[in-house]
């Protein structure tokens, strides 16, 4: 019976999920191979990167909407969607970091912020707040922008433009400030809402 009833909760929208923490490891080998070569001045790296990247998020979307349509919401699909979404975009973000086009310290704070968040769903059923689903969306614009960006973050605002993409790295650090507002602001509504739970 126990193993039946694992087979039941491996439903499509659980097996996407999965799919989506497979593509992470996927995406942070790619700068391994140094692939060569330029398309439109974006290192063919970064849009191998942004191309799994995308292809995850749209899973994202997809096995929640698959998961409502179908009622097929499971407790173990809760937790496996909400963890895979963090591993994707904190990964992303290191990747980044690691190219340097994007700082640390934005990346730290996202994580911190995923953390808390983990900690207290662990203890508490909290649905997203408006602010979490404004850091969900901005976070993945943000990133995929930045992955076809060939300045990096902020260079718009320390006259460090290279190729003349003023336009999309004004973009891409707006959105990445937004992502940083939002991720904070949810992550002290979690805070707050939660507080009662520190002294348990």
């Amino acid at each position: 019976m126990k193993i039946k009833d694992r087979r039941k909760k491996m439903n499509l929208p659980n097996k996407l999920s999965i799919f989506r923490i497979i593509l992470v490891p996927i995406m942070a080998v790619i700068p391994i191979f140094n692939i060569q070569g330029e398309v439109l001045n974006i290192p063919i790296t970064f849009l191998i990167i942004n191309i799994i990247f995308i292809i995850a998020s749209i899973t994202d979307k997809l096995d929640g909407y698959i998961a409502r349509k179908n009622n097929q919401i499971t407790e173990f699909g809760k937790i496996i969607d909400s963890v895979a979404d963090k591993i994707l975009v904190v990964s992303a973000m290191i990747i980044l970091v690691q190219f340097g086009k994007l700082p640390s310290w934005i990346a730290i704070i996202v994580t911190l912020r995923e953390i808390l968040v983990m900690a207290y769903k662990s203890k508490k059923s909290m649905a997203a707040n408006m602010w979490g689903r404004i850091k969900a969306v901005m976070q993945i614009i943000a990133i995929i922008l930045a992955f076809i960006d060939i300045n990096n973050f902020g260079d718009v605002f320390r006259g460090a433009l290279t190729g003349g993409a003023f336009y999309l790295n004004l973009l891409v650090t707006i959105s990445m400030i937004i992502a940083v507002i939002a991720t904070i602001l949810s992550g002290w509504n979690y805070l707050k809402d939660g507080k009662d739970l520190m002294n348990n």
